[in-house]
């Protein structure tokens, strides 16, 4: 064992009493704080980052196949999903990664009721649709049923339902303008509520059927194919993979019009991007955090330097080099450095964990599209966070502790 580390493993913070002093003490109690704001930046900002891209990819299908050509007629160019159906299937690499798909058509409408009334888009999907996150989302009621027999089935939004009054079981009349006035008795069989407040304000879910018949469609006719995927790593290239299949198959079947390809990340750019300034704001507060960690811990070592002026003396009187005497008092401050670390990382896991499961913490659903602080605990990322305090620490202490080549043993040896 190098005698620096057994020296300073025998020394006390303290000195010659039993425990730190204030001053110490003042330092420990910082660092450790500024280690549990850390984690609990990272934590907190895993959990908005998962659970605001989960709900995205959740109420978004991943991939969008539409028409490149806008239509002309009642609101957009359609598209024909068997026909998309049969191209993607064909393509044993693109069918690989599908889990699902759907053929959908969007409807602007107006509710109305005895005493209000509200504009919303009208999301028809065919039986491909997985329901089984809106099923999660339901307050009250069911998911429509699809089949024909079912056509005016809907789901609608707690917030429409609150702002309309209206509930499960009740019958509203839907108005859609085009060039004529089309008017639909729909039948309310469920109320959800995503707190996603853009979905939960203007999208009421239906069956594909009730659209294709005010539009006058066939059954095989929606505004665009959408397909969810098992592997949503690379997402960017898979939507090209998916183009270029199209494309090909437009190519050999001499179609007039070629198919667009859009994924959840380019159709939501807004809320990745806004995820975006979440993440610098977290470097921000780590940044700040480590300044912070960093002065205190020149503090400390600078009181322990003081406190043991003496022992800096009779060392450098015995043949001691510098760099040597500087190793001891680093070993010394890793002390508080470990301390700190330790209860840091217990009070701030702690504090992660109590809102994780008790949700203590609570939030408006209207600005942060969830009713609390959500928590994801990544534990190589706390990991990596442990090893940056660790290193970080190190290396701000490596210049001030330079302090001790300027002490002189005649001098010390008379401090007071």
């Amino acid at each position: 064992m190098r005698y620096e580390l057994f020296i300073s493993r025998r020394m006390k913070l303290g000195g010659d009493t039993t425990g730190a002093t204030p001053s110490l003490n003042v330092a420990l109690v910082a660092l450790t704080l500024a280690i549990v704001v850390m984690i609990l930046s990272v934590v907190i900002m895993n959990g908005f980052r998962d659970e605001i891209t989960q709900k995205l990819y959740n109420l978004d299908a991943h991939l969008k196949v539409s028409n490149g050509v806008l239509g002309i007629d009642d609101n957009y160019a359609t598209v024909n999903g068997r026909e998309i159906y049969a191209a993607i299937m064909a393509d044993s690499a693109m069918s690989s990664q599908v889990t699902s798909m759907w053929l959908t058509a969007d409807k602007p409408a107006i509710l109305k009721t005895d005493t209000d009334f509200k504009g919303v888009e009208l999301r028809g999907v065919d039986d491909g649709f997985d329901w089984k996150y809106l099923e999660r989302c339901l307050v009250d009621g069911r998911v429509p049923a699809v089949g024909d027999s079912a056509a005016t089935e809907v789901i609608i939004s707690q917030t429409v339902a609150r702002q309309l009054q209206l509930k499960t079981g009740d019958k509203v009349l839907s108005y859609f303008i085009d060039e004529k006035v089309r008017v639909r008795n729909l039948h309310i069989v469920g109320v959800y509520n995503t707190d996603f407040d853009t979905f939960d304000k203007m999208v009421v879910m239906c069956n594909i059927g009730l659209i294709q018949q005010v539009n006058g469609w066939n059954a095989d006719t929606g505004n665009s194919v959408c397909v969810d995927l098992n592997d949503l790593s690379n997402i960017e290239q898979k939507a090209y993979q998916l183009y270029s299949s199209l494309a090909v198959d437009t190519y050999k079947r001499q179609l007039n019009t070629l198919k667009i390809v859009s994924h959840t990340r380019k159709n939501n750019l807004a809320f990745f991007s806004w995820l975006g300034m979440l993440d610098m704001n977290v470097i921000i507060i780590l940044t700040l955090m480590f300044i912070v960690s960093g002065f205190t811990l020149i503090s400390a070592l600078l009181m322990i330097v003081l406190e043991r002026i003496k022992m800096v003396g009779l060392l450098k009187a015995l043949g001691a080099t510098n760099g040597s005497i500087r190793s001891i008092f680093i070993y010394l401050t890793a002390k508080i450095i470990v301390r700190a670390i330790v209860l840091g990382n217990i009070i701030g896991i702690g504090l992660a964990l109590l809102q994780k499961h008790l949700h203590i913490v609570r939030l408006n659903p209207e600005a942060y599209y969830m009713p609390y602080v959500p928590i994801d605990i990544n534990f190589g990322h706390l990991l990596l966070l442990n090893v940056a305090i660790l290193v970080v620490s190190y290396l701000t202490l490596i210049g001030p502790s330079h302090i001790i080549s300027s002490i002189k043993p005649t001098t010390t040896m008379r401090f007071e």
